[in-house]
């Protein structure tokens, strides 16, 4: 359900982007991500899920929100939007020239993060990971993301065994390299060697969608906690629309969804974006399957 740095085992992914304008860091996408996680590396070290993500400007530790006593913010959204239909599958200016790639290092919640611009870079910052957290990184794969990613930050969540099962769900905000573009990571690959990108893989994710734009009577109205903080409120959707896809093969690569076709609710036109050297990913073909219906 996402790409590892070692043998690992991941299932129940949820999965939340959302579009909005916000008051200080203008038109921002969010992405939510949370899933069941077990170390299968052996407990001599950690391991990590890598999240690539298609921002315009350098991310940092001020990009992941605090989710603190909302540790089941996704999981709302999920009960928000339910029933939610099984959907078919159908078929980016950057840093400027002055920016120094980096790596920042930080605790949030769980994991040790390490976020980058260049994936070659993040071998020379792991001595930062405490080394029960601490994987292994494969080059193969490292090279891999340099070549099909460009221009994206890399989120290496560290984690190990004792912690994987208290996770709270991921939360960031990015300022997006395609603003009408909502893509959701989900190319998979649990060796923690390069993704196969010519692979049909199995599907447990439940996709959801939010937007600030929205129009009255769209979506499922959410019921969040009480007292949540404002830090992360202003980040998140009156209300969502989904679709969840279990079990279904489907070709590796991440979920996309057109901001036009979201408030529309043509949540049938979500569809795989397969990477390829350069800049930009492509769509994969769609097979011919129902189209889902918005709550």
């Amino acid at each position: 359900m996402c790409i590892s740095m070692d043998r690992a085992a991941f299932s129940g992914t949820t999965l939340y982007a959302g579009r909005l304008r916000h008051p200080t860091h203008g038109l921002v996408h969010v992405l939510g991500y949370q899933n069941t996680a077990v170390n299968l590396a052996g407990d001599a070290h950690g391991n990590a899920m890598l999240l690539h993500l298609p921002a315009r400007r350098r991310m940092g530790k001020g990009n992941f929100l605090p989710v603190g006593h909302a540790d089941d913010v996704l999981s709302r959204m999920v009960d928000a939007a339910w029933p939610v239909a099984v959907a078919p599958v159908g078929a980016m200016d950057w840093m400027g020239a002055d920016d120094e790639p980096q790596v920042e290092v930080f605790e949030h919640d769980i994991y040790t993060v390490l976020l980058a611009d260049d994936p070659t870079l993040l071998p020379a910052a792991l001595d930062q990971v405490p080394p029960r957290k601490r994987p292994r990184l494969d080059p193969e794969l490292l090279e891999f993301y340099a070549a099909h990613y460009p221009g994206h930050s890399l989120a290496v969540c560290c984690f190990d065994n004792a912690e994987a099962a208290r996770a709270k769900p991921l939360l960031m905000w990015y300022s997006p390299l395609s603003p009408d573009l909502l893509i959701l990571p989900a190319l998979d690959c649990h060796t923690g060697g390069a993704p196969d990108l010519a692979a049909v893989v199995p599907t447990d994710h439940f996709v959801l969608y939010g937007t600030d734009e929205a129009p009255d009577g769209w979506g499922a109205p959410v019921d969040y906690p009480a007292g949540m903080g404002h830090e992360l409120r202003q980040f998140l959707p009156r209300t969502v629309m989904g679709s969840h896809f279990d079990g279904i093969p489907l070709p590796n690569g991440d979920f996309a969804l057109h901001h036009d076709d979201l408030l529309n609710g043509r949540l049938e036109r979500i569809h795989r974006l397969r990477p390829t050297p350069g800049p930009t990913p492509t769509p994969a073909p769609a097979p011919a399957t129902a189209p889902a219906s918005a709550p």
